[in-house]
């Protein structure tokens, strides 16, 4: 009596361990197999404006949330000294220009000109010593200071054409090297002031007039207004398998319990080393109603779709593709694909049989 009584004890707890076991059927359903990624929303070329000297703001021309054209002004840096360099070369341009030379060119003109009606003068004389020469009258001394005195006008004649040439080259020179000179300094006057690159909108402002700025620290946040696209951070093991195109589903804790839709447009090439991620930019295909630059989001990257396929809990699934029947037996299933919390079975099961975890 003991024995029978220990037996049906174990039966009892034997009947009871089973009874605790969960059986479910599988569930025909649709089954995303998708990529997770984390992000942020940016507005479309959005970018942190840097000023490119070092320096106190003095200006600020825009506000946060106004809208600028490309190229309109942000804020501008103190210039002193930029400011007298342009000055004294805007002086030094017009001291060399050949409208300010004029009288220097004219002066080796006369010049040229009285050194010809010397050479002129000279010319005649020498012609009438020769003719007298061959009638036999005058000296050849005469003869031959005439010559010299020619010879000497025409050298004085050459030069000062020579002189003329040079100091208008000079001139021609100094004046376009002044202009370059000038154009220079207002190069580097322009970079004092911090311009917008794009058409859009300044999102924010990280200065205020009278603080301190290098090239070391963004001013501004700038980007176009009311364009959108999504900035995601995808693992290295998943980037293999994501392309252009692919269906983007979204959330963001601005907008709870929704679910939006983007599309993949562009998979950057290059790994970021620290995060061990690779960036990828998706289109907004349905977007919130309100959008801020940096917004947080969570995403998953649809990679492959099935309609109603039978689905398991992942938790059913034993290793080497088997599940478990209600009654004990193991049973080999061919698998599909999967997500985190459901798996495809594509054969060795049907949506009557009953499973056992």
């Amino acid at each position: 009596m003991r024995i029978t009584f220990a037996i049906l004890i174990l039966f009892g707890i034997l009947v009871g361990c089973r009874s605790n076991k969960n059986t479910i059927h599988p569930t025909q359903q649709n089954i995303v197999e998708a990529v997770y990624a984390s992000g942020i929303v940016k507005s479309n070329n959005q970018y942190q404006a840097f000023a490119t000297v070092t320096g106190l703001i003095d200006t600020i021309y825009v506000t946060e949330g106004q809208r600028v054209k490309k190229g309109q002004p942000i804020l501008h840096i103190k210039n002193t000294a930029p400011r007298l360099s342009t000055e004294n070369a805007a002086i030094a341009a017009e001291n060399a220009s050949v409208a300010a030379n004029a009288a220097r060119l004219n002066e080796a003109k006369i010049n040229i000109a009285t050194t010809k009606a010397q050479l002129d003068n000279a010319t005649t004389l020498l012609q009438r010593q020769r003719n007298l020469w061959a009638q036999q009258i005058g000296t050849k001394n005469d003869l031959d200071a005439r010559e010299l005195a020619y010879t000497n006008a025409l050298h004085a004649w050459q030069a000062a054409q020579l002189q003329y040439d040079d100091l208008k080259k000079q001139i021609d020179f100094g004046a376009q090297q002044a202009k370059k000179n000038l154009a220079i300094a207002g190069t580097n006057a322009g970079d004092f002031i911090v311009r917008s690159d794009v058409d859009g909108m300044v999102y924010q402002l990280n200065k205020k007039k009278g603080e301190l700025v290098s090239p070391q620290s963004a001013v501004a946040l700038v980007g176009e207004a009311g364009v959108f696209l999504l900035e995601l951070q995808v693992d290295e093991h998943d980037i293999a398998r994501i392309q252009n195109g692919m269906q983007v589903l979204y959330t963001m804790d601005s907008y709870k319990d929704k679910v939006f839709e983007a599309k993949v447009v562009k998979i950057y090439p290059s790994m970021d080393a620290q995060t061990r991620t690779f960036k990828v930019d998706a289109i907004l295909v349905q977007s919130p109603p309100v959008l801020y630059p940096n917004l947080t989001l969570e995403a998953n990257i649809v990679i492959r779709q099935h309609n109603n396929v039978i689905t398991i809990p992942a938790n059913y699934l034993l290793p080497g593709d088997s599940v478990l029947l209600a009654n004990g037996k193991k049973q080999k299933v061919v698998v599909g694909i999967r997500d985190y919390q459901k798996v495809e079975i594509v054969s060795g099961i049907s949506a009557q049989d009953e499973l056992m975890e």
